[in-house]
């Protein structure tokens, strides 16, 4: 399972970006009305100013993002236009932002100017002050075995004694040597016991998370490796790579790294995803909780001896299994067995070709009770997933969750893999049951490698109309 340093780096600096906001602001607040002696027309409180300007964090921090400062390269000062820079321009803009809410509201934020250049000057110092500290809890969070990658390097350049060197002297880098495939010559000294003889044996061995190529031998092997087995991949490219700019690259130690994802939803794009989902399930538990405890109270009353939620395996990120949570909507004689076993059990075994061929799918499935068929028609029957996506098994948006061996005939099942499973996606508002499993399945590959936060706000007004109209629900 990879580790995730780089997902806690991001999400400690949000935390800390949201709340170095806040203070700031409330001090501006204070300065102008406790020190400075100058008559104001100021009508907010402190209490209502601070919660107004918590409600125009979250978009601050979307400027904050838009500028790179959730980008680990700058956070760790190994970016061409510093951090500071940027700092100044979010403070500016962060402040622009709140200009342009107090217009719309019009709540008088700031009646007079020179509080918003002093909201600028406190917002940009509070932030540089703020990410020094998280700067040096993240040291010494990255210093813990448990947090720190596993790192596998493989192949015959200075660049692996380079890298060895680095990662085995810097535990502060959230790095932990595991392996290097490569000569002795390219090997320290001191770290040829860390030796393999094959990147298969490394991986099998060393429970790695991640991947640095120092050579451009069997790339397109290596990189296949680490899709499979969902390591992050690094290449580290040649003078002739560098010159060209190709991609975005990161230093690990001296040395620059080419980091190769197979989705762009990672770093502060994935944390961003993952606040929206704890917003979305909680807000959603609220208002279907009346509901759901009605549709629980008539499944309980049609079937005392079983419980009125079905929990069944399913795959999330990285291969892991989860309980997926649903309103119960099949007979119970016939819960938890295969389409084959239970149409066998029922003594209609011609079902299965017929269910098979229409892509999983009877119009009128015997194994499925009247109130199912309502429920699952009109999508009730996926409420309880809002409490998988609270726990962080599933996003709101994503591929569709995929039962144990489902793919295991597709090479590309672990692409589908690299993000979180979706109570909707692509898939599920492009025809749900009414496309093919193969058109389904090419939908959510497209949506792993062409995420954007665009896609998502599609998706999820497109499955609003979808519900609504009840187009392809089954």
């Amino acid at each position: 399972m990879r580790k995730k340093s780089d997902f806690i780096l991001r999400f400690c600096l949000i935390i800390g970006d949201a709340v170095a906001l806040i203070l700031s602001f409330a001090a501006a607040y204070f300065i102008r009305v406790h020190v400075d002696p100058r008559p104001y027309v100021f009508e907010s409180q402190l209490l209502d100013f601070t919660l107004t300007i918590m409600f125009v964090v979250p978009i601050m921090l979307v400027i904050l993002a838009s500028l790179g400062l959730y980008k680990k390269s700058i956070f760790l000062g190994q970016s061409r236009f510093p951090e500071r820079i940027r700092l100044v321009l979010a403070a500016i803009l962060s402040v622009a932002a709140l200009i342009v809410y107090d217009f719309f509201v019009g709540e008088n934020i700031f009646p007079v100017r020179v509080m918003a250049l002093t909201a600028v000057a406190l917002c940009f110092a509070f932030l540089l002050v703020e990410r020094i500290i998280v700067r040096l809890i993240i040291r010494q969070i990255f210093k813990s075995d448990y947090v720190a990658k596993r790192v596998v390097i493989i192949g015959n350049s200075k660049n692996t004694e380079y890298l060895a060197d680095y990662i085995a002297s810097a535990p502060e880098s959230g790095y932990r040597l595991a392996g290097i495939v490569a000569n002795r010559k390219y090997i320290p000294r001191d770290l040829k016991t860390h030796q393999y003889s094959s990147l298969k044996d490394a991986l099998k061995k060393a429970r790695a998370d991640v991947i640095f190529q120092t050579d451009e031998k069997s790339t397109e092997y290596v990189y296949k490796q680490a899709v499979t087995r969902h390591l992050l991949y690094y290449f580290v490219p040649s003078e002739t790579a560098l010159s060209s700019h190709f991609g975005e690259l990161e230093l690990v130690g001296n040395t620059p790294a080419m980091l190769v994802m197979a989705t762009p939803l990672t770093g502060g794009y994935a944390v961003i995803k993952r606040v929206f989902d704890i917003l979305f399930s909680l807000a959603g538990i609220i208002i279907v909780a009346i509901p759901m405890a009605m549709i629980w109270l008539v499944l309980k009353l049609s079937d005392f001896k079983h419980s009125p939620i079905y929990a069944d395996d399913r795959l999330t990120q990285y291969n892991r299994k989860f309980r997926c949570y649903k309103f119960r909507s099949m007979k119970s004689e016939y819960s938890g067995m295969t389409a084959e076993e239970a149409f066998i059990k029922m003594g209609k075994p011609e079902l299965i070709k017929k269910y098979r061929r229409d892509g999983d799918y009877l119009k009128d499935d015997p194994r499925i009770t009247k109130i199912g068929h309502f429920i699952r028609k009109t999508s009730l029957d996926e409420l309880p997933q809002l409490f998988n996506i609270l726990k962080g098994d599933i996003s709101l948006i994503g591929p569709r969750a995929l039962l144990p061996g489902e793919l295991r005939d597709y090479g590309d099942r672990s692409l589908i893999l690299t993000v979180k499973s979706g109570l909707t996606g692509f898939a599920q508002v492009s025809g749900r049951r009414n496309i093919s499993f193969e058109e389904r399945r090419a939908l959510d590959i497209y949506y792993v490698r062409n995420w954007s936060l665009g896609l998502d706000l599609a998706i999820f007004f497109k499955t609003i109309a979808t519900v609504f109209k009840g187009e392809g629900a089954k």
